[in-house]
C-alpha cells in the first residue's frame, strides 16, 4: 500500500489450487510501486492491480481466471505471462480490468511480454480449455496488448463476454503490432468495444506517456522502455 513500494527477485504465491477458486497471490495499492524481475503464481486472480500507478518488469505472472485483474493504471512491461492448467470445466482469461467510467485513466497494458501455456499445461487440453487475452469485469474496462508475442493456445475470438452483453459497446479492447500464431487479429470478435488504433495513438499508453515514468522511474534504478519499440523489431501482425 505504499508510495514508491519496490519488490525485487522476489516470489509472491497463492498455492490454494484451482479448486479453491478466487485465491489472489498480491494485491498492490500503491502508487508508482515496481516489480522487478519478481514472480506471481496462482490459478484464479493471481494478481490483484487495485488502483494508481504501477510497473512490472521481467516479471512471471501465472494463473487461469482473470489472473491480472483490478482498475490500476498498470504496465507489464517483458514479462511472461503463463496461462496454467484450470479445471476440466473452465476457459482461461488473461486479464480482467476494472474501468467504472468513460473517463476514468486507468488500464491493463501488456508491452512486449510474451502469453504461453506453462509447461504443465499440455497442448493437447488447448482446444478443451480455451484461453482468451481478457473480458470486460466492469462496464468500461480497457486493456491493450502491444508489441508482445501471443502464443496459440490464445482462442482466434481474442476477447470473452462476461455476461450476456455486458460491456461489449463499452469496452476498449485493442492489439498493436503483436507476433506469434496467435497474433492473428482475422478472426477476432467484432464488438464495438475491441478497437484497431494506429501505431501513433499506442505511443499514449507507453511508460512515458501513461505512467509518467521519467519522473519517477529512473531513481529506482530498474530498467525501462520508455516508448515503444522499433516496429520492424518486432515482425508482428497488426
Amino acid at each position: 500500500m505504499g508510495e514508491g513500494f519496490i519488490a525485487r527477485d522476489i516470489g509472491f504465491e497463492n498455492s490454494a489450487g484451482a479448486a479453491k477458486h478466487q485465491a489472489v497471490a498480491l494485491l498492490v495499492q500503491s502508487d508508482k510501486s515496481v516489480f522487478y524481475r519478481c514472480q506471481m503464481d496462482a490459478y484464479q486472480d493471481t494478481l490483484y492491480a487495485h488502483t494508481l500507478r504501477q510497473f512490472y518488469r521481467e516479471c512471471t505472472i501465472s494463473g487461469t481466471i482473470d489472473f491480472i485483474f483490478g482498475d490500476a493504471k498498470a504496465l507489464f512491461q517483458n514479462c511472461l505471462i503463463l496461462v496454467r492448467q484450470p479445471l476440466p470445466n473452465q476457459q482461461n482469461i488473461v486479464t480482467a480490468q476494472g474501468r467504472k467510467t468513460r473517463q476514468s485513466a486507468t488500464a491493463l497494458i501488456l508491452h512486449n511480454c510474451t502469453i504461453t501455456a506453462d509447461p504443465s499445461f499440455p497442448a493437447t487440453l488447448h482446444a478443451k480449455n480455451p484461453t482468451y487475452l481478457g473480458r470486460p469485469w466492469k462496464e468500461f474496462s480497457r486493456t491493450f496488448v502491444i508489441q508482445s508475442y501471443i502464443d496459440s493456445l490464445v482462442h482466434p475470438d481474442g476477447w470473452l463476454p462476461w455476461l450476456g452483453d455486458f460491456g461489449l459497446k463499452t469496452c476498449f479492447y485493442a492489439e498493436v503490432d503483436n507476433r506469434g500464431p496467435g497474433a492473428d487479429k482475422s478472426m477476432r470478435v467484432k464488438w464495438r468495444g475491441v478497437k484497431t488504433i494506429r501505431f501513433d495513438h499506442a505511443k499514449k499508453f507507453t511508460v512515458d506517456q501513461f505512467l509518467w515514468g521519467k519522473d519517477w522511474l529512473p531513481k529506482t534504478g530498474v530498467p525501462y522502455i520508455a516508448g515503444l519499440l522499433p516496429q520492424s523489431e518486432t515482425g508482428g501482425l497488426r
